[in-house]
């Protein structure tokens, strides 16, 4: 059954809402959609939204297969338990000590990134060009789509983790678009105070990852990690 990864996804999606109207408002109120008729600029919006879903679900397959190969080799329990350690050390190198470990080559893709969108939004304004952008936009550094990449690592097949990134996609939709049209009423200060929650929600990942690899069984929140088949514990016997 895929109701656990999709109610995951879309529940880390929601919860990412608040960081995301706190991080994205200034890009999501530069979209010019504003001379746009009412449905025009609705579906503009919308098809801006699911550009970022769509790359959320590509980078599920990606992480996907690599999550579905650490699973069959029966690695997804430790997978997890390290996943979530990560996590935590880098939120305490980044929040507590300002070190971002990011690879030279990452900077130099996300400047060609912020390239292409600016040059769309100065392109012709149709129903491509806000899809594209929102494909760009879903490639930039964000917190929380690293969160949610990583939980989806430690999913045990493609299915599920294109599913689980999707939902996260489809769970920060409502706000993201509310944020659009209702963004001036939404002051800096208030934005600046949903920033502040970003290290408590991107701890809260952590440590749910440290819980699932933990293997408690409790449903959702460190539910049995089920074993690959064809693959069997070794016991000792003396």
């Amino acid at each position: 059954m895929h109701w656990p990864v999709l109610i995951a996804g879309l529940t880390l999606g929601l919860i990412s809402s608040l960081h995301c109207v706190g991080m994205c408002g200034p890009l999501a109120l530069a979209l010019p959609v504003h001379h746009l008729p009412r449905a025009g600029r609705f579906f503009a919006l919308l098809f801006y939204q699911l550009g970022r879903v769509l790359t959320y679900s590509f980078l599920g397959l990606l992480v996907g297969e690599a999550g579905r190969k650490i699973y069959l080799a029966g690695f997804q329990q430790t997978f997890s338990l390290v996943m979530g350690g990560v996590v935590l050390l880098l939120l305490v190198l980044y929040y507590g000590y300002k070190y971002a470990i990011q690879p030279a080559f990452l900077s130099r893709f996300f400047n060609y990134l912020q390239k292409i969108m600016m040059r769309l939004l100065r392109s012709d304004k149709n129903i491509a060009s806000f899809l594209l952008l929102g494909i760009a936009n879903g490639f930039l550094p964000c917190g929380m789509v690293y969160m949610a990449i990583a939980t989806a690592l430690t999913t045990s097949s493609t299915t599920h983790s294109i599913l689980f990134m999707a939902f996260f996609g489809l769970g920060t939709i409502p706000a993201m678009l509310a944020l659009s049209y209702f963004g001036q009423m939404i002051s800096l200060q208030v934005r600046l105070r949903l920033r502040r929650l970003v290290p408590v929600f991107m701890g809260l990942v952590g440590l749910a990852l440290v819980l699932r690899g933990l293997n408690l069984d409790i449903p959702y929140l460190s539910p049995e990690l089920p074993t690959a088949t064809g693959i069997h514990a070794v016991h000792c016997h003396r």
